[in-house]
């Protein structure tokens, strides 16, 4: 007979000998429609069991068989899901949605992840390990200790990028202070941590104009000899740093600005003439046309922009002179 138990329509339990006959005549109708189709087990609907089966009462994991049906049978059974009663006080037994336990399996909460606050102790010892034997602060060998850890150059924008975050006062000196209190800023307190929080504090910075504004002032600062009380930045040291700080949000002039300043043997830069210059270069773009010389710009920057136009007017009357002699030679 098979074992398709999807294709058994299973009676109610009986009352009478009346209803134990139509069970029979159900059957027997059953089994002749199955002779007409041996190969099938196909109906225009799914027969559900009963929780009784030939009048006897099944228990739910006597009636969970019938989704376990094998692979030559006809497939799984629908789950039973009007007739079976789960026990009393199941449900109280579950865990509400939401909250963890063991019994439910189920943890839909996701807790911030909390980052954890740099120990003191970590950072001064990390300092003892670079700072200069007779000075309470790394000097220029401990730098770049320190940078040989960090598999950094000493040159590299991400170290400027640290002192940024430091706040150091003077370039190749770390303070005890800025050291600790830094890297405090900085949720770090490791070696492998400096290392992860650089690059994320890069790419702010390329997306963040007050940012880059604030690390751009503090280059300047930073590049100072502080001990001869210096206030203007050598042109040669300036434009150093305006290589390294353009490492990212590079403006379209700055070479042709660094070479001018080289051929014209410009000797230094003040302040001013620094900060003017982040300004200078995001209101003309890519274009010196659209800077006016009515505006109170540093004079630097408008024997830069005269020379510029020189030097473009020179090559136009250079393609000129070139393109009206090949003319005359046709």
């Amino acid at each position: 007979m098979g074992n398709c138990f999807s294709c058994f329509k299973v009676p109610l339990p009986p009352s009478t000998d009346t209803n134990q006959s139509i069970a029979l005549e159900h059957k027997d109708e059953t089994m002749e429609l199955r002779g007409l189709f041996p190969n099938s087990c196909q109906q225009s609907g799914p027969f559900v069991p009963e929780t009784y089966v030939n009048g006897n009462k099944k228990s739910i994991s006597t009636l969970s068989t019938f989704n376990n049906v094998g692979s030559d049978n006809c497939g799984p059974v629908p789950s039973v899901q009007n007739n079976l009663r789960l026990p009393r006080g199941f449900y109280a037994r579950l865990q509400p949605l939401g909250r963890s336990g063991t019994s439910s399996g189920l943890n839909l909460t996701t807790e911030p992840k909390q980052q954890k606050e740099p120990s003191e102790n970590k950072l001064n010892a990390l300092f003892d390990q670079y700072k200069d034997p007779h000075e309470d602060a790394i000097l220029a060998d401990g730098i770049e200790r320190l940078c040989d850890d960090l598999q950094l150059s000493p040159d590299e924008f991400k170290v400027l990028v640290l002192a940024w975050k430091l706040k150091a006062k003077q370039m190749c000196q770390f303070t005890r202070q800025e050291f600790i209190k830094g890297l405090k800023l900085m949720k770090v307190d490791s070696i492998r941590g400096i290392q992860v929080r650089l690059p994320e504090i890069v790419q702010e910075l390329t997306v963040n104009n007050e940012l880059f504004k604030d690390l751009y002032r503090f280059t300047f600062q930073f590049g100072l000899d502080q001990t001869s009380g210096q206030r203007i930045l050598p042109a040669d040291m300036a434009i150093d740093l305006w290589k390294l700080v353009f490492t990212i949000r590079e403006p379209p002039i700055l070479i042709r600005w660094l070479n001018f300043l080289k051929c014209h043997h410009i000797r230094a830069i003040p302040k001013d003439t620094w900060h003017m210059f982040l300004n200078f270069v995001e209101s003309i773009g890519d274009d010196l046309g659209a800077y006016d010389d009515a505006e109170a710009w540093p004079s630097l920057f408008d024997d830069f922009v005269e020379y510029e136009n020189d030097q473009m007017n020179q090559n136009v009357t250079k393609d000129d002179i070139m393109k009206n002699s090949s003319i005359d030679k046709d």
